[in-house]
Parts: C-alpha cells; structure tokens; sequence
C-alpha cells in the first residue's frame, strides 16, 4: 500500500493512499493505479481566489466556506468565479482553515489544482516503476540540497553511484480548450523556476543525470507546450537547459472526485 502526504499546516498532514479500483473509479491505465483521496471531497461554487492562498467557496448546502488554495499561481484558465470546485476537509481540528481546495471543472474535465500533490504522486510511481525512463534506480530521496541553495524534489540513485537529479513541475493551465490545444506551463512568470532549470544543466555538466518532469493535473490535453509569451525568460531557459543535457518528461493525469491516476505520457509541442 502506498500513502501520499499533503501538507496543509504544520501541525495537520492528511493522508492520501493508493488502492485498486473500485466503485467511482476511473477505468485503469496501463502505468499507475489511482491516488485516492482520504474522504469524499465536498462540492461547492468558486466564489473568488484571493491573496494567493485564499478562496471562497458556497458549498452545495448554502455555507459560504474559505479554503486554503495550495497553489501559488496565476491559476490563469483555472480560476474563474462560478465553476464548479471540490474541496477536502482537514482531519485537524485545531486548523485554521478546515478545506482545501483541490478540484474545478473546466469545461468537461476536473483538473487537480493542489501543488502539494504532485511531487508525492511522481515519487511513489517512480518506486513503483511506473516510469520506465526513470527506471533503475532503488534509491529515491526527496527535497535534497544541491546547486545554490536550492533542493531537488527527487534525488534517484543507482547501486553504482550514478545520480538522477528531477525537478518535478504541477500544469494546470490550459488556455485553448479545442480539442488538440496542449496544457501550458507556466501560467505566471518563475524566476524560481529559471533558476532551477540552470541547476539542472550545472548538474549534467558534473557528470550526472537531470530531468525536468511536467505533471500535467488534467485530461484535457493531447500535448505540452511553453508558453513562451508569457515568461520567455523561462522559455529560452529550458531551451538552454535542454541544450545541455537536460532531460524533458511530460505525464497526464486521470482525475475524479475521488482518485487521481497517473496517464500516458504527453508529446511536447516545442
């Protein structure tokens, strides 16, 4: 059995446990079996998103709730006022905010808007070999110093030493909703995020393995893209970081109100 762990608070963590599929689940695919949330998530009506980790929420029952929003982004294509969200309550009692916002619809498909999420989900289908480009490495460790002050998400390492280095990255963004249109990243420019793509390449020219890993949280998208106008910066930094050596993977995502499910993986579209 597999746990996943979202850090809502310092004193509350809430559990999150794979199983195999079963009533309300999504048909299996052939690389992961389903993240399943602890308890029913609680529906409701966006409301307004604000000062980054604030949203307000009308639950289905007429309270007017705010939810902890554990994304630190635009949130541009993921945030507009009347949709349809999911929330899941805190387990702690002594938590300030007893939801979190984990869902909205967009369009016809739910898209998973919890950053804290994905970095769990790569790393326990890493384990579980559900990756074969990551594949051979017994050792994981996670949020490992290295570079300039900075901290790997994934640090893999095989019986003989050799080092795999991943960043892993949250897509939600989504901008054309045609059929063919690809999910985008990033939705807000990140310098923190140009920043790691230079410690990526520093680190292929030490000799070792770097992967940037896009996990797209939505199944609305047939591919990936960078959108370029909206932090070129970026672009041409992983560009740059490609150049050098740096390995690009993209992964969807299956999502219901109840599971999360690894997908196939994503052409890139640059």
């Amino acid at each position: 059995m597999f746990y996943f762990c979202s850090i809502q608070s310092i004193k509350d963590v809430a559990a999150y446990s794979l199983f195999p599929a079963g009533v309300d689940c999504l048909p299996p695919t052939p690389y992961s079996s389903p993240m399943k949330f602890p308890d029913p998530l609680i529906k409701g009506t966006l409301i307004k998103r604000y000062k980054r980790f604030l949203t307000d929420v009308e639950l289905d029952d007429g309270r007017v709730v705010t939810a902890h929003c554990a994304n630190p982004g635009s949130m541009l294509s993921v945030n507009e006022p009347g949709s349809e969200v999911w929330l899941s309550q805190a387990r702690n009692p002594e938590r300030k905010l007893k939801f979190t916002w984990e869902l909205i619809r967009v369009g016809g498909s739910l898209v998973g808007i919890n950053t804290q999420l994905p970095n769990a989900i790569v790393a326990e289908a890493v384990e579980a070999g559900m990756f074969p480009e990551l594949g051979g490495y017994p050792s994981l460790r996670r949020e490992v110093k290295y570079g300039e002050n900075s901290r790997i998400d994934l640090l893999l390492e095989n019986d003989g030493g050799d080092k795999c280095y991943v960043e892993v990255k949250n897509v939600t963004m989504k901008r054309d909703l045609s059929k063919d249109a690809p999910a985008e990243f990033p939705d807000a420019v990140t310098a923190r995020g140009a920043k790691h793509l230079v410690e990526l390449a520093n680190m292929v020219g030490l000799g070792h393995r770097a992967v940037m890993f896009y996990l797209v949280q939505r199944q609305d998208a047939k591919s990936f893209a960078i959108a370029q106008d909206i932090d070129p910066v970026y672009a041409k930094g992983l560009a740059a970081a490609r150049k050098a050596g740096v390995e690009v993977l993209c992964y969807g995502c299956k999502l219901s109100k109840s599971e999360i499910r690894i997908d196939s993986p994503l052409p890139l579209a640059f």
